[in-house]
């Protein structure tokens, strides 16, 4: 998950709001960072530029690539973990680390996994439906479409993807099973959905919302990022930042309203002039990409990132 900026083999991969997140996660220069979604590393990159001698950087991937790809960064303060970023606190308790001073989060899925066909991301090329982030492990996209009923595909497409017509995909998907040809390439995929969708956003594949449902649920990213956000809080001590970077509706979502949670009081009417009660976070605000980062990477037009800093006040519950 998440990115880098490198060349490796034919895969380019440019971070969104590079600049920002890191700004926004560092707290001091000596501190204990954790990059929750390597990528490429072009944030690693960045953060471990910016710390002095004595500070600290711990990255995770779930992606076998990615930790390869970390092999690159010979430098005594950094670590790289092959992990969920869910599994923070555990990995970091193996390395003897029970509180950090700032965690980075870039949600969703990397260029270089997008553009390497034999991931099956993408309804662009040709390639096996596999969709894994990990690919030790899991069941694959092909998977779930040949064994699930066809209510539960279109839970997931219409609750994933936010797709009209995920009734008419879900039952396309079960005809062809049965018919003895399970889906297995995205290209069948791409082709069955735009037979199923009856009217098209302008500009946008059809295929576009069946592929985002399809990769969130097989990667389990929605309850990584929840699992992911209550780590965090836990692991940040007072002073120490969360940046996150999300790229659809359904993610900054969730980050809006985990930082809402934690940084806004509730008006208690029963007793309204008790002293407002003690938050664990400050929210520090929400920055978009630049019309020129747009213009130099259309990818980056989506992306939002929210940054918020932890407080001394104790966690709730």
């Amino acid at each position: 998950m998440g990115g880098g900026m490198e060349d490796q083999a034919t895969f380019r991969h440019t971070t969104v709001l590079l600049d920002e997140a890191v700004d926004g996660v560092l707290a001091r220069p000596d501190g204990v960072y954790v990059d929750g979604t390597f990528g490429r590393g072009g944030h690693s990159r960045l953060l471990l530029s910016k710390l002095s001698p004595a500070g600290r950087l711990i990255a995770i991937d779930r992606d076998p690539e990615a930790i390869a790809a970390a092999a690159a960064i010979r430098d005594p303060r950094f670590t790289i973990c092959h992990s969920a970023f869910a599994d923070m606190a555990d990995q970091l308790a193996s390395l003897g680390v029970h509180e950090v001073d700032g965690v980075l989060l870039d949600l969703g899925v990397s260029s270089p996994q997008i553009d390497n066909p034999a991931r099956g991301f993408s309804f662009r090329f040709e390639g096996p439906l596999d969709m894994r982030m990990d690919t030790t492990r899991g069941i694959s996209a092909a998977d779930f479409l040949a064994s699930a009923d066809e209510r539960e595909i279109a839970r997931v497409i219409r609750d994933y993807g936010e797709e009209r017509f995920a009734g008419q995909i879900a039952k396309a998907v079960v005809a062809r099973r049965e018919a003895g040809t399970p889906l297995a390439r995205t290209d069948e995929l791409r082709e069955l959905v735009a037979r199923a969708v009856k009217t098209r956003e302008p500009g946008q594949d059809p295929a576009t919302r069946t592929f985002q449902a399809l990769r969130i649920h097989v990667n389990g990213e929605l309850e990584e990022l929840e699992q992911g956000l209550n780590a965090a809080l836990r692991l940040l001590r007072a002073g120490g930042r969360l940046s996150v970077i999300s790229f659809h509706s359904l993610e900054d979502r969730r980050v809006k309203q985990f930082i809402a949670a934690h940084s806004k009081a509730e008006f208690d009417r029963r007793a309204p002039f008790a002293p407002p009660p003690a938050l664990a976070l400050k929210a520090l605000g929400r920055v978009m990409p630049s019309a020129a980062e747009v213009a130099a990477n259309p990818r980056a037009r989506s992306a939002v990132l929210r940054v918020a800093e932890r407080t001394d006040a104790p966690l709730k519950g």
